[in-house]
Parts: C-alpha cells; structure tokens; sequence
C-alpha cells in the first residue's frame, strides 16, 4: 500500500525525510550552531526574550543594525517543529547586522505541547508584533523579509499565506521578500512518518498547513533555496513549491546551493556571509527576485 507518493514504508520516508541519515558528521553541525551563536550573542548587541504573545515561547531576539531606519529580516528557526530554540541560532544574525540589516529572530513553542497549527499562528503574530513594534529598536516597518530554515521553512511558507489584512489589519505586502530554505512545503508525508507521535497532525492540519495547498493572497518575491546535497525529497519539495508559486503568479526562483547539506546551508549567515546569504541581501535592498 502507498503511504505517500511512491513510498510505501516508514523506512522508506525516514530515509528521505530525515536529514541526519545522510549527514553523518550531523551531531559536530549542530554543536557549531550552538557555540557560534553564543559568539554571536556576546559579540553583537541585542535583546533577547522580548514577548510576543501571553505564552513563554512567544518571544523574539533582536539583533539591531548599527543605524536607525534599516531594513528588517525576521528569521524562523527550524527542528521538525519538536526541537531547538531561537538562541540556538543567533549565528544567523552575523552577517545580517554587518550588513546593515536589523535581525528578528522568533522563538516558538514546540510540539507536542502545541500543535503545527499554532507553531503557524505563533510566528503569524511574530511578524505583526515586529511590523507594529520595530521602530523602537531602529527597524524599518515598510522594509520586512523573512527566511527560516527546515520547518522554519515550511512556516514561512505559512507566513506568505497569511491574509494579512482580514486577520491582523496590516498591509497586504506587509513581507516584501522572502526565503524558505529547505523547507517541508507538503506535510503530507508526516502522519505515516517517525515524527507522528511527537507532531500528533491530523489531515485536517496536513490541508491548512502545507503551503503547496495555502498559496500567498499577495505576490511576495521569493526564493526557495535547498542544499546541493540533501535529499530528493527535500529537493523535489521545493521544486514542487516553486512551480506551484509561479502558477498563482508569485515570482519566484529555486536555487540550489551547491556542496551544502541540510544543516550546513544556514551557515552562510555566518561573518560577512557566504553566496546564499549574499542572494538573500540582495532581496532585501531591491525587494525584487535577483537575476
């Protein structure tokens, strides 16, 4: 019997779908997400745990650039929706304020003590508290993009479907670019996967939450950028997501990034940053999709 696709076993989707099958070295990967964010942290000025919402998760870190009036890029942190934290990934913030760019990065709370569905409308309110708010900390309101990796892709896929008006009474291109980055566009997969105890989704939850199926009311440019070596999945995903993007007139391109793995992509927001976080600066001064 097939379970998704052509897939007809649990094994078959954890080889697929679980990163850390292909990247052995994945244990030294995350420790270095640690420690450069702890460098990161001491190095750069910024608050942290500043709430969003009623719940403890609900806060973000802010990493302000050196002028007032800048460009604001909100990043979302992935861990298969059950894992890690915003802290654990202050290293992105690195090359964004040496770019001029005020950082935000949100912090959610976890499954299964919430559901995907409110990890979506956590970082939703994420994105309206830093629209209403970031001019106390030197950010542009007209001038937000957003990014996330893994599941930090998937919501952000979430946040280009929001209905920004009708829900939160904000500007329609309140986002003016975004990047997911090796994004989960098609969560599908997940109710037969390893992760189903921990993320207990339902298919109504599949159906709201997968952004293959929830396109943008607003024509964001976007990036969907996957790693060179990750899985097929991981890649036909975004691929998927991309093509589905242009047929509802979203402009949007994949970009592969070459030699870079599901872990060690996000690493080119590391110093003065690689060619990803290049292509993601170059988004967020021109508001258009690069050439």
């Amino acid at each position: 019997m097939r379970l998704y696709r052509d897939f007809t076993t649990e094994d078959e989707l954890f080889e697929e779908y679980n990163p850390r099958f292909l990247v052995p070295e994945t244990s030294e990967l995350l420790a270095e997400y640690l420690s450069e964010s702890e460098r990161v942290r001491t190095m750069l000025k910024n608050q942290a745990g500043i709430a969003f919402g009623p719940t403890l998760a609900e806060v973000v870190d802010i990493f302000p650039a050196a002028e007032s009036g800048s460009p604001v890029h909100v990043f979302i942190h992935g861990g298969y929706w059950h894992s890690f934290s915003s802290r654990a990934h202050a290293f992105v913030a690195e090359a964004l304020v040496a770019n001029g760019v005020t950082a935000v990065l949100v912090n959610y709370a976890l499954c299964p003590q919430v559901t995907i569905e409110e990890i979506v409308r956590q970082c939703r309110a994420a994105v309206a508290w830093t629209f209403r708010n970031i001019t106390e900390y030197g950010g542009d309101p007209a001038r937000i993009t957003v990014s996330g990796h893994s599941a930090g892709g998937h919501l952000t896929g979430m946040l280009l479907a929001t209905p920004w008006v009708a829900d939160y009474g904000l500007p329609a291109d309140v986002i003016k670019g975004a990047l997911p980055i090796s994004g989960l566009f098609d969560l599908a997969p997940f109710p037969y996967s390893w992760l189903q105890p921990k993320l207990q989704i339902t298919w109504d939850q599949v159906r709201r939450c997968s952004p293959l199926s929830n396109l943008p009311p607003h024509p964001v440019p976007t990036i969907v950028a996957v790693g060179g070596e990750e899985s097929a999945e991981f890649q036909r995903q975004s691929r998927d997501y991309v093509d589905r993007l242009r047929e509802h007139g979203v402009p949007a391109t994949f970009l592969p990034v070459p030699d870079r793995n599901h872990f060690n992509v996000v690493h080119d927001f590391r110093g003065a940053g690689g060619p990803l976080c290049k292509t993601l600066l170059e988004l967020i001064q021109t508001d258009a999709i690069p050439d």
